[in-house]
């Protein structure tokens, strides 16, 4: 049995740029999409185990769908949704605090309602953030799926659940090396991760950020582009940036890292929502 509700966003909702970022980022297996009509469809957990929910992306708000008859699961599920995508957030302030900006004005004006995106699940986040290091974010997902395929656990929806930390931590190295087909170095970063949340690390959105960036820049293999990414992704920092990455920093202008980070300053405290304004303009084709 299933469920529906419909999601107002708290103001309004750049639906296109949503869509695509849930599209270009799906794992295979795990994740199936539809471009044209913007409808995603993945597992999210509850305490009662993983459950298949559909996102439509339409103009003015999201439609779930989710499979529970369960009132507190389906809540649950409705509050993960909403945090995965950003719906909570004023986007007018955003846009206001950013109009005057010669480079993040236009770009508000453009596409108002842009939200920060993130992801439902920490640990496949950190996985992807990894895997997606220096390359394409479509073999990105082509690793994430293999590492799926090989690691994770088929569901009676049809889709693959994520690998466990303990199951990933685990593997002979040479084994999920071949099986994901990355370098033997990005492998061991994986399992470095993996072995950090198995023993007690939480990427947890609530918790002090600070001390968290700590835990996982002491992860060997996790350097500042992956921690500040994790902050912006996962930990729903609004203030998170990524000064070294080559996308936001290509429309900037190609400044360097130093001079990417001192021109952020100027858009404090929302630098993750311009963040997401550079990404959507190098990258985004469409409405």
């Amino acid at each position: 049995m299933s469920r529906t509700t419909i999601l107002a966003p708290n103001g309004t909702l750049a639906a296109g740029p949503m869509a695509a970022i849930l599209a270009n980022h799906a794992i295979p297996g795990c994740e199936v999409t539809d471009r044209t009509g913007r409808v995603h469809t993945r597992l999210l957990p509850t305490p009662g185990g993983p459950r298949r929910v559909t996102v439509t992306i339409r103009p003015d708000d999201v439609e779930l769908t989710a499979d529970t008859d369960d009132d507190a699961e389906f809540a649950h599920l409705t509050r993960i949704t909403r945090r995965w995508l950003d719906l909570d957030t004023d986007t007018i302030a955003v846009e206001r605090a950013f109009d005057g900006d010669p480079l993040l004005g236009p770009l508000v004006r453009l596409r108002p309602g842009l939200r920060a995106v993130g992801y439902p699940e920490p640990f496949e986040a950190a996985v992807m953030t990894v895997l997606g290091q220096q390359v394409s974010v479509a073999a990105g997902g082509t690793f994430g799926g293999r590492l799926a395929a090989a690691y994770g656990e088929a569901s009676s929806s049809g889709l693959i659940v994520f690998p466990t930390p303990q199951a990933i931590a685990d593997a002979p190295h040479e084994e999920l090396r071949a099986a994901a087909g990355v370098t033997r170095t990005r492998a061991a970063t994986v399992q470095n991760v993996a072995r950090a949340v198995a023993g007690g690390l939480k990427l947890d959105p609530d918790a002090d950020h600070a001390p968290l960036r700590r835990e996982l820049l002491a992860i060997p293999g996790i350097g500042p582009w992956s921690a500040d990414y994790l902050a912006v992704r996962v930990l729903g920092d609004p203030d998170a940036f990524t000064p070294g990455d080559l996308v936001a920093r290509r429309a900037m202008g190609n400044p360097s890292i130093r001079d990417a980070e001192r021109r952020a300053e100027a858009w404090r405290p929302y630098r993750a929502y311009a963040l997401f304004h550079l990404w959507t303009a190098a990258t985004y084709r469409g409405d």
